[in-house]
C-alpha cells in the first residue's frame, strides 16, 4: 500500500529503534516501479521509493513539465502499490534545490509525496536552516516528512553534481536539526553519488556515531540518511545502521542492474532483430516474439527486484514491514 506521512514516520521509528535499515529507491518508469515495488512485497519490506526533479522532467515527455511528472510517477506508484497490502511504500522527493521550492510546495499540497528532501547544503548554515525550516513548517501541516542535509557529497546524482566533498561536523548536524526541526538527517560522510566501490572510498562511518550520540544526548533523535550507498560493502552497510542510519539510498546500482540484464539478453537474442551476416534480407525475418518490450524490458525489471530483495536482507528491513 501507498504509506502516509505518519505511516513513514512510524517506519523510521521502528527502524531506529530495532536498528535496521529501509531502502531507498530511486525511479523513474513504470518498469522500475514494478519490479522495486514487487522487490519490497516479496521481502516483506516497507520502502520509499525516491523521485528527482531531473526525473519528473524526463517523465513528462518534451514538454518536461516536471507537475506532469511529478503526477505520473505518484500515480503510478499509488496505484500499483495498491495491490500489495502487508507491505508499504512511500514516495520521496530526492535532493529538490532551493529553486524547487514551489515544485516541493505543489506535491505536498496535491498528496503526491510522503516525504521530501531540501538539499540547501551549497548554502551557508544560516541560510540552509532558514530554508528547510520553512519546508518544514509547509509539511509538516500536511503530516508530511522532511529530510535535509549539511556537507556535501561528492559525485554527480542527477542534477546534483560536486566536485567536493565536504563532512558533516556533529556540531553543526545539532543545530540545523534543533533550529529546523527536520525528521531525517543526511550526513555527508564520505560516500559518493555515482558509480564507486565501498573499499577505495574514505567513509567516516564514526562520524555518524558521533553525530547520533550528540543529537541523542541533546533529546533530539533523528533517524539518519545515507546517500550515495550503492558501492558499500555488506560490513559498511551493518556498520552504517549500527552507529544510527535509518535510510540507504540506492539509484546507481539499479541502473546498472537494468543495463546489465538487458545487455545479457540482447547478446543472446540480437538476431531478433539483426540480420545474420549468412542470411539474405529475402529470407531474414525478424522474431517479434523476441523484440517485444515486454520481453526484454522484464529482465531488467526482475534483475532489480532480486537486488532489492537482497538489500533488505542485508540491511534487516525484511518482514518488518509494519503493516506485517
Amino acid at each position: 500500500m501507498f504509506l502516509s506521512g505518519q505511516q513513514l514516520k512510524q517506519v523510521f521509528d521502528k527502524a531506529k529503534k530495532e536498528r535496521f535499515g529501509i531502502i531507498a529507491s530511486n525511479v523513474v518508469f513504470d518498469t522500475q516501479i514494478r519490479g522495486l515495488i514487487q522487490g519490497y512485497n516479496s521481502a516483506g519490506s516497507d520502502g520509499l521509493m525516491q523521485m528527482s526533479a531531473g526525473a519528473c522532467k524526463y517523465a513528462a515527455g518534451e514538454s518536461e513539465d516536471i507537475e506532469v511528472g511529478a503526477r505520473l510517477i505518484s500515480s503510478m506508484i499509488q496505484v500499483f502499490a495498491s495491490q500489495f497490502p502487508n507491505s508499504g511504500v512511500g514516495l520521496h522527493i530526492d535532493h529538490a534545490t532551493p529553486n524547487y521550492f514551489d515544485f516541493i510546495v505543489y506535491c505536498i499540497e496535491n498528496k503526491l509525496v510522503t516525504s521530501v528532501m531540501i538539499d540547501a547544503s551549497h548554502e551557508s548554515l544560516e541560510e540552509n536552516i532558514r530554508i528547510t525550516k520553512e519546508v518544514v513548517d509547509i509539511a509538516h501541516k500536511h503530516d508530511i516528512l522532511v529530510e535535509g542535509e549539511i556537507g556535501r557529497i561528492k559525485g554527480t546524482e542527477d542534477e546534483i553534481v560536486s566536485d567536493v566533498e565536504l563532512y558533516t561536523k556533529p556540531e553543526e548536524a545539532l543545530e540545523y536539526v534543533m533550529k529546523t526541526n527536520v525528521d531525517l538527517f543526511a550526513a555527508s560522510v564520505g560516500t559518493n553519488h555515482g558509480v564507486s566501490k565501498g573499499e577505495n572510498i574514505v567513509l567516516r562511518l564514526d562520524l555518524v556515531k558521533e553525530i547520533d550520540d550528540l543529537l541523542i544526548k541533546n533529546g533530539v533523535e533523528r533517524g539518519i540518511v545515507l546517500h550515495g550507498a550503492s558501492g558499500l560493502t555488506d560490513e559498511q552497510h551493518h556498520q552504517a545502521i549500527k552507529n544510527g542510519v535509518v535510510k540507504i539510498n540506492k539509484d546507481t546500482h539499479y541502473q546498472m542492474d537494468m543495463a546489465e540484464a538487458i545487455q545479457e539478453y540482447w547478446e543472446r537474442e540480437k538476431y531478433a532483430i539483426v540480420k545474420p551476416d549468412d542470411v539474405s534480407e529475402a529470407d531474414y525475418i525478424p522474431n517479434k516474439g523476441k523484440f517485444d518490450p515486454r520481453k526484454w524490458l522484464i529482465h531488467g525489471e526482475n534483475r532489480m527486484n532480486e537486488t532489492l530483495q537482497e538489500f533488505c536482507r542485508l540491511t534487516g528491513s525484511a518482514n518488518k514491514s509494519i503493516l506485517l
